[in-house]
């Protein structure tokens, strides 16, 4: 057993796991889905509400974080738990995403990536070592290596390249979280695996990873426009690239036919701002696929968003008072859109788990295919 993250697997089916990761804060129970609170907050919802909606764990952000209010400050305060109100794990990324996503924002250089704040244009300088320490100064559960994210399409050069450095700087972001002191006693570290869809890179950035020794390992480079069927053919690989005792986590993914493949195929958590942003924007997740509540059709319909979930939104009120909320731009439209999908999608992980415990993912899988998509043909079946 790990000191810092124990990782009991309970059952097993075809790729598929179902087990619990214990952390200093608590159980995790997997497959596992984090809500994103990127700033500080799951998006209109309460600390408290989304924990009754079944998470074990969150995911706050480093880049973010760290431009406001600053990771200094949230130390001062008392850490990211208590400063938000979370009183179980979190996760913390490590700000590799933004390299990519904010790219005209960003120089690299071996040292690091220089960042222009998106917020007021002053300059910051985020490096592994630098990486580590915000993750630290929050009180992160589980601290993300610094890496390197190029698009799936870049050149094959391209690729490599980011790959080699990702491993490079794996090895500074873990020396310098193995400097932490009391912090890393209690904390674990992931490595994030990369080489976008090229199996001999994944599998070269795998043994990298696992000769510098992490507790947990996260697929990276996925989820980035390269589409489902790509996904799933470098999912059908590289979690078997990385141990079997320690949790695989697919990071950034994403939609709910997303998750319950990537589970087919070995994942044990995952992230995605999906839940939350189409809260948001009007969008609820149902077990009959995702309905836009901004339509018409929905302004005297009396049924609730999904009649087979028992959420409290479920529960309360109509598809047609969501949807008027939805169209006035009202922000309790948003906080229970929110809700709801966030139960949803703690309610898919619960189902994923009960189903590899009896030993029947794939036919479940399949059952859950043919609802959410009708008239698809299963081909994306593992």
């Amino acid at each position: 057993m790990n000191q810092r993250l124990a990782f009991t697997i309970h059952a097993v089916d075809g790729a598929a796991r179902t087990g619990v990761i214990q952390l200093s804060r608590g159980e995790v129970r997997t497959p596992a889905f984090m809500p994103v609170g990127t700033a500080a907050t799951v998006k209109a919802m309460k600390p408290a509400d989304v924990r009754a909606a079944g998470a074990d764990i969150i995911l706050g952000n480093t880049y973010h974080l760290m431009l406001r209010p600053g990771a200094e400050r949230v130390a001062r305060l008392g850490g990211l738990h208590g400063f938000m109100g979370w009183d179980r794990p979190i996760l913390t990324d490590s700000g590799g995403y933004q390299v990519m996503s904010l790219a005209d924002l960003t120089k690299r250089s071996e040292e690091g990536v220089s960042f222009k704040s998106h917020l007021d244009g002053t300059r910051h300088l985020l490096t592994p070592e630098r990486s580590t320490e915000i993750q630290r100064l929050l009180g992160s559960d589980i601290v993300m290596a610094f890496d390197e994210l190029v698009p799936a399409t870049a050149d094959r050069d391209v690729r490599a390249a980011a790959m080699e450095r990702s491993m490079r700087w794996a090895r500074r972001s873990r020396a310098a979280f193995e400097a932490g002191g009391d912090h890393a006693s209690r904390s674990a570290q992931f490595g994030i695996q990369q080489g976008a869809l090229d199996p001999d890179l994944r599998l070269a950035s795998a043994q990298a990873l696992i000769e510098i020794g992490f507790e947990g390992y996260a697929v990276g480079g996925l989820a980035v426009g390269e589409g489902q069927e790509a996904m799933f053919g470098v999912l059908d690989y590289a979690p078997g690239q990385l141990p079997t005792d320690r949790p695989r986590y697919l990071m950034g993914v994403g939609k709910p036919d997303d998750i319950v493949g990537a589970v087919e195929r070995g994942i044990d958590m995952f992230d995605c701002v999906l839940p939350t942003r189409s809260g948001r924007t009007g969008q609820a997740f149902t077990r009959d696929g995702p309905i836009n509540l901004r339509n018409a059709r929905f302004a005297e319909d009396r049924a609730p968003l999904d009649p087979s979930c028992g959420c409290p939104v479920c529960a309360t009120w109509e598809r047609a008072y969501l949807h008027h909320l939805v169209r006035a731009g009202e922000i309790l439209g948003a906080m229970l859109m929110t809700e709801h999908n966030i139960c949803f999608y703690q309610q898919l992980m619960a189902d994923l788990r009960a189903a590899i415990g009896r030993g029947e993912i794939y036919a479940w899988a399949a059952q859950f295919r043919a609802r959410y998509h009708p008239g698809r043909r299963a081909t994306d079946a593992h």
